[in-house]
């Protein structure tokens, strides 16, 4: 699979794999895969455990010799090269920061090794851009959990990589310095402006920090994009599932009128833009089609009247009901299939919306995407660490 992300900012270095792979035996880790990374981007390879993520970082970086294929780094083939003459630096999620050197010395240890005597100045700023100038002479074991992986960050550009490569950076973070470690990493490479290459199994992660995304499954390219396209357009099952929660309904395809698809679950109606449809809709085929949770709205079957006409709409019967803060997540049952999802937001919750409640689902048609039936509605979720 060729996969190009999108233009980004002129600074830094591009990356290249070209029919890159990896096997360990008879095991294929990473199958032939065609990579292309603009220059000065924020990219991240997304994926769940075993996917061939941290195998093709690892590559990248030289940790790992690619079974066939070459790496280029700015146009020059490193695939030969061996780590320290890549012109990369990699941020690991254990950070491996030296205990018993203060935090400057730990950002300056790079230039030290390269005799480079007048560092001051570097590491001045370095810790600046960190926003950690202020814990120059601490140690290690006196910052925090975030403040040790920005220490970490530092240390690895103030060699000025062309590519600086994440693997797993946050992973043992809390969720909430999780976060706020995100919008950080993100504002530190819009500051310098290089490449950044970023293993996450996290899809938030993964969506709120990068340009582009390329999802990984069993050593493929999923689907390459960015991050709203992926998440508005899927193009599989395994993305739409992967990346959050889709609700996915087999239908017939009945035929076409004007611009849209016309197809038929259970005794239900629907319509698809073609333009939303990511496979050839044949009529008397199959096809599904997904929504969005939060797309849908949940009316009470006694209001079925005020919605609005050209809007798809199933009946069905509320099973569970959770409140979450922001929203309320209920599962629905209906003659399409079982175990509906909807999102609503909690902005004028209606108390007739309970558990036994019978109720209509209706949304935008053009909120909906059209996928091949004949693909497996199973996603892998692991969250775990992995190739």
């Amino acid at each position: 699979m060729t996969a190009t992300a999108p233009t980004a900012g002129s600074s830094g270095t591009d990356v290249r794999l070209t029919a890159i792979s990896k096997r360990y035996g008879s095991f294929t880790a990473v199958h032939p895969l065609d990579l292309a990374i603009p220059a000065g981007s924020f990219f991240a390879l997304l994926g769940a455990s075993g996917c061939g993520k941290t195998t093709t970082l690892r590559m990248i970086a030289g940790l790992e010799d690619p079974t066939t294929g070459k790496v280029e780094l700015a146009g020059k083939d490193v695939t030969a090269l061996p780590p320290h003459k890549r012109p990369v630096n990699t941020v690991f999620q254990s950070y491996a920061l030296f205990p018993h050197l203060d935090i400057y010395e730990n950002v300056a240890f790079g230039l030290r090794r390269r005799g480079i005597k007048s560092v001051k100045k570097q590491v001045d700023d370095m810790l600046d851009l960190v926003q950690l100038g202020d814990f120059a002479r601490r140690k290690p074991h006196q910052l925090s959990g975030g403040q040790q992986q920005r220490v970490a960050v530092a240390r690895a550009l103030i060699n000025h990589p062309q590519v600086l490569l994440l693997d797993e950076p946050l992973g043992a973070l809390d969720l909430k310095l999780r976060r706020q470690m995100q919008l950080e990493l993100k504002r530190i490479q819009t500051e310098v402006g290089i490449t950044f290459v970023h293993v996450t199994h996290d899809q938030e992660e993964a969506m709120t920090m990068a340009d582009t995304v390329a999802v990984m499954n069993g050593g493929r390219v999923e689907q390459l994009g960015a991050p709203a396209d992926l998440y508005e357009t899927p193009r599989t099952t395994f993305v739409a599932n992967f990346l959050g929660t889709s609700n996915l309904i087999t239908a017939d395809v009945l035929g076409t009128s004007g611009d849209d698809i016309l197809l038929r679950a259970g005794d239900t109606k629907l319509t698809l833009p073609a333009t939303r449809c990511t496979t050839t809709a044949r009529t008397g085929e199959k096809l599904l089609i997904g929504i969005r949770p939060e797309k849908i709205t949940l009316t009470h079957a006694d209001d079925a009247g005020t919605i609005p006409d050209g809007r798809n709409r199933i009946t069905g019967r509320i099973a569970d009901s959770s409140f979450i803060g922001v929203s309320t997540q209920y599962v629905i049952d209906s003659p399409v299939g079982p175990g509906l999802s909807v999102y609503e937001q909690n902005i004028e919750r209606d108390s007739r919306l309970a558990p036994g409640a019978e109720v209509v689902l209706h949304w935008n048609p053009g909120h909906s995407f059209g996928l091949d039936a004949a693909q497996s509605v199973e996603a892998g979720t692991d969250a775990g660490e992995g190739t």
